[in-house]
């Protein structure tokens, strides 16, 4: 019988594990590695390489050794199976941190209820994307790239849509708007999130064009095994199709004419109001659309200055608490840094009476009132306000009695049991309302 050729496990160059980081250090400075540098991640890979030849030694051949591959490293599926097995981290900074302009390490925070909007160009996120299929980046939901984003579906549209960390399919939705097949762009996201399983179908590819005049395909841009692809497939997907939602990112820029692209400065008071007509009325108004402001626009946002404008910027003004000259419908720089920064509070949804008054103020529900409200030792008329409507929403089980004023654990597991409900984790389940909890609660 002729023995196989038993071959050590060679990790990637990049692998970022401390026995690999070890070796480095010690060929950079010329030393000598001892035995067993590699943890035993590497060391459970060794032993499949040794089972699999194994395998042949007994007859078994190899497939038996390839089903026991761990779930992050299951062998390239190729042929006709077109929708590969996507498991995915959870949300989490960027690995390292984001580079600063000096070069320096600037270290990401968690994923908040509320994300910071980072204003990109559709061309900029295809482009981005186009970067891991030129370096066909291995999938992985357990390495991270050079720059930072995990190597799984999620994680590349992150790195697309040039967000502040790692995100998952259970929380990009919170960073779009949802949007129809007959409005998808360059840029925008097809997502399927199941919260029953997430790591059983869940996936989310970057729309690219469609390749037919009948839109029954467009080129999607995904990350997957065994890397990075770009290729035509049918809309939605392979699998799962009617599942799929397109999302449009909230901080895409136009990049119009003139080379103009959404900016976060704020431009000054001259370019709104009465007979303005440029490109940061645009911007405006798609900030105010993401922010609930959508019943106001029949058309649009556009860059010609409209009432629509105006009653949608009051409308976020009074949401702030704002009242008299504060909300006269025209942004100032602090409504801006609101808008731009993904801070304050959303629009409330209008009235039964339908799109509300014609000042746009009318609203349907209380504005939250401030996080200050929801903490240990607090007793206020908000705590009790929150406690009933999760339980008329039907997360009310772990109260014992009440709800009441005072603020208690059991107020803070509800309000985290909706917002897991919501598809969220980590910081932005953390049982602490906010805007964003507050109003999907009362909405």
């Amino acid at each position: 019988m002729t023995m196989p050729v038993f071959e050590e496990y060679e990790p990637a160059a990049d692998c970022g594990c401390p026995g690999c980081a070890q070796e480095r250090r010690a060929a950079a400075l010329g030393l000598s590695v001892a035995a067993g540098g590699h943890p035993a991640a590497h060391g459970a890979r060794r032993a499949l390489v040794l089972a699999t030849a194994a395998g042949v030694v007994l007859g078994g051949g190899a497939a038996g050794a390839a089903g026991a591959a761990g779930p992050g490293h299951a062998p390239a599926r190729t042929g006709a199976d077109h929708d590969p097995d996507t498991p995915q981290g959870g949300p989490g900074p960027l690995h390292g941190g984001r580079p600063g302009q000096d070069g320096q390490t600037a270290h990401a925070t968690p994923t908040a209820a509320r994300p910071a909007l980072r204003f990109i160009t559709r061309a900029e996120i295809i482009s981005r994307a186009k970067r891991w299929v030129d370096a066909k980046v291995p999938y992985s939901m357990e390495k991270y790239w050079s720059d930072g984003y995990r190597q799984d579906c999620s994680g590349y549209v992150s790195m697309a849509w040039n967000l502040d960390g790692n995100e998952w399919t259970g929380s990009l939705a919170q960073f779009g708007t949802q949007t129809p097949k007959d409005q998808l762009e360059p840029g925008d996201i097809l997502l399927f999130h199941n919260p029953a399983d997430p790591n059983k179908g869940s996936h989310v590819t970057i729309f690219g064009g469609w390749t037919d005049s009948a839109r029954t395909h467009y080129i999607a841009y995904e990350q997957t095994r065994p890397h990075t692809r770009m290729q035509a497939t049918p809309y939605a997907y392979w699998n799962n199709s009617s599942r799929y939602v397109g999302y449009r990112y909230n901080g895409i820029a136009d990049g119009a004419a003139g080379g103009g692209s959404t900016t976060t400065a704020y431009p000054g008071a001259k370019y709104f109001g009465p007979g303005a007509n440029n490109r940061y009325v645009t911007q405006l108004g798609k900030m105010l659309v993401a922010r609930g402001g959508k019943r106001f626009y029949s058309v649009g946002p556009g860059p010609a200055w409209g009432e629509a404008d105006r009653r949608a910027t009051e409308a976020f003004q009074r949401a702030q608490g704002w009242r008299g000259a504060e909300a006269d419908g025209l942004p100032g720089p602090h409504t801006w840094r609101l808008l731009v920064q993904n801070q304050g509070n959303d629009i409330p949804p209008a009235d039964s009476g339908g799109s509300g008054s014609g000042t746009g103020a009318t609203v349907g529900v209380t504005a939250f009132p401030g996080r200050q409200y929801f903490r240990p030792g607090q007793s206020n008329e908000y705590v009790e306000k929150l406690g009933r409507q999760l339980v008329k929403k039907g997360y009310g089980k772990h109260y014992v009695a009440g709800p009441g004023p005072r603020w208690t654990e059991a107020d803070r597991r509800n309000v985290e049991a909706f917002q897991r409900a919501q598809g969220w984790r980590g910081a932005a389940a953390d049982g602490y309302p906010g805007p964003q909890t507050w109003r999907r609660l009362f909405a």
